[in-house]
């Protein structure tokens, strides 16, 4: 298969990858948060399309793009809190998990009675899913596991010949996933963190809770509510091994102790390490969250084989950042 590139202001380009879904084909498209491989969120043989394209189990549930109340209402049974939450954060980088309609397909919910269900605030993700007429059922366009894709350029890293259409619309505003919240229960609970924080949930839900062991590996034998709870996600090939406080004494002990192997520090602005291969993610966890996967993806094309990282500091947005940094050094956390 050849894959075509059009930009996110093609218009005609949108409405050509509108009919590929409605079609039953895949097309890759930007969002706020990460680039994610779009099919129609209604038709099974679509949806099982994307779990090949990735390599993704198939219990990994899929999260559904709308734009608009009445689109969500199609597929999800909306409460009270949901319907607080959406006056608030839609469209934006929040996900909601409710109880679905039959109209949904369970290769979407991963077996599950529940959907997760996201209206972007992208206006080519916007465009995209008015153009197909339905909702998109889109995971990130990476191979399963690996960082996720915050450029065009990393999507097409991955997804080259496997997909009709990638939609180039430049970098992604935060640079990893949206919040999810279940809302099926009786307590909200925070299933991933992201640009949306807790206690900007709780400033419309004060009961909302997290749920506890975000920043740990998934101990359950259910079936994952939500993506990135149960597998292994956002690893790149090299080994990536966190430092928490004092990391700059630790990591620099590391460095001297494995002279010879391809190392590299990836720190906040003026870290100071006996190391070559420096690689800079700014100030704080904002600056980490829009850099990570790219630079990650980046360490791997250098073929380094060891990133010694600093992690970001604990604010609530610190935690959505470390729960992706933690992942990809598979919990290999140096405190």
């Amino acid at each position: 298969m050849i894959t075509e590139y059009i930009k996110g202001s093609d218009d005609c380009g949108i409405e050509r990858s509108g009919e590929i879904l409605r079609s039953g084909g895949l097309v890759a498209f930007p969002t706020e948060t990460v680039y994610g491989l779009g099919a129609n969120g209604l038709n099974a043989d679509a949806v099982k399309s994307i779990y090949e394209a990735k390599g993704r189990p198939s219990d990994n549930p899929l999260i559904l793009h709308i734009t608009s109340l009445e689109q969500a209402e199609q597929i999800a049974e909306l409460n009270e809190n949901a319907i607080k939450l959406a006056r608030r954060f839609w469209p934006g980088p929040m996900t909601v998990v409710l109880p679905k309609k039959s109209i949904v397909p369970e290769r979407v919910t991963g077996g599950l009675s529940t959907v997760a269900v996201r209206m972007p605030s992208n206006d080519t993700a916007r465009k995209l899913i008015n153009a197909a007429g339905v909702p998109i059922a889109a995971p990130s366009a990476n191979i399963s596991g690996k960082p996720s894709p915050t450029t065009a350029k990393d999507v097409a890293r991955d997804m080259d010949g496997k997909i009709p259409i990638i939609i180039d619309g430049g970098d992604c505003d935060i640079g990893i996933e949206s919040t999810v919240i279940d809302l099926a229960g009786d307590v909200p609970m925070i299933l991933r963190p992201g640009g949306i924080t807790l206690d900007m949930v709780r400033e419309v839900l004060p009961e909302c809770v997290m749920e506890e062991g975000l920043c740990k590996p998934y101990k359950s034998d259910k079936a994952p509510k939500c993506p990135g709870m149960k597998y292994k996600h956002y690893a790149p090939e090299a080994q990536v091994i966190v430092f928490e406080n004092g990391a700059e004494g630790k990591i620099n002990e590391y460095i001297e102790k494995n002279k010879g192997k391809k190392l590299a520090v990836y720190c906040r602005n003026g870290g100071k390490y006996a190391c070559e291969n420096i690689k800079y993610w700014g100030e704080d966890a904002a600056d980490m969250a829009k850099r990570l996967f790219a630079d990650l993806r980046e360490f791997d094309e250098s073929g380094t084989e060891i990133i010694l990282c600093e992690a970001p500091e604990m604010s609530q947005l610190g935690q959505s950042v470390r729960n992706r940094l933690y992942k990809s050094a598979g919990y290999n956390i140096v405190k």
